[in-house]
């Protein structure tokens, strides 16, 4: 019976000092940006040893790959749970979704993460293996149904899936840099028209 609770306290704690590291990093990451945050500020921030840092995470791109993780699944959450709010078409779920995707950007810590310190970082290849890891390539599925059901036409699903989903990216900075989404989402509900 003791071994189980010290088993069980070990792994809480575990997973404590790793959420105060991701946590830690992500405000810093958010604020200041990959380069200019240092593993010592990270650990400072979580209250955790520099040898606790590198028990869970083999160096600091290893720690902001966590966290860029976590913002691309709490990205496709929102595009989900807005997609779903619409009952009835696939190309209303992906307006939808659109809309989804711009709401959970509004977020300028995301943005820095995601679309601006991501590629530098990581590189785009290792970003397109995160999103379909995180987000079941939530708009290439919602492309496939919208196919599926004639509401759009057939085209190479990668294709259109990697030149909208570069087209959400661009809108989001954009719009993260003071243009109205509402004129953005107008133009993207007349693109996802425009394939019919």
């Amino acid at each position: 019976m003791q071994q189980k609770s010290v088993t069980r306290s070990n792994k809480d704690r575990t997973e404590a000092t790793r959420s105060a590291l991701l946590k830690a990093a992500r405000v810093l990451f958010a604020e200041k940006g990959y380069a200019e945050t240092s593993t010592p500020e990270i650990v400072r921030a979580a209250g955790v040893t520099r040898g606790a840092l590198y028990h869970h995470f083999e160096d600091k791109v290893a720690l902001f790959r966590a966290v860029i993780t976590e913002e691309y699944r709490a990205v496709a959450e929102e595009i989900t749970k807005s997609a779903k709010t619409v009952p009835g078409s696939a190309l209303d779920a992906l307006k939808q979704g659109s809309r989804g995707y711009l709401d959970a950007m509004a977020d300028r810590g995301r943005i820095r993460i995601m679309l601006r310190d991501g590629p530098a970082v990581l590189g785009q290849m290792e970003l397109d293996k995160i999103d379909r890891e995180t987000s079941a390539d939530t708009l290439r599925m919602g492309l496939a149904e919208a196919m599926r059901a004639g509401q759009i036409k057939r085209l190479p699903i990668d294709a259109l899936t990697v030149q909208l989903s570069a087209l959400f990216d661009r809108v989001a900075l954009a719009v993260s840099e003071g243009d109205d989404p509402n004129d953005h989402l107008e133009v993207l509900d007349a693109i996802f028209q425009s394939l019919k």
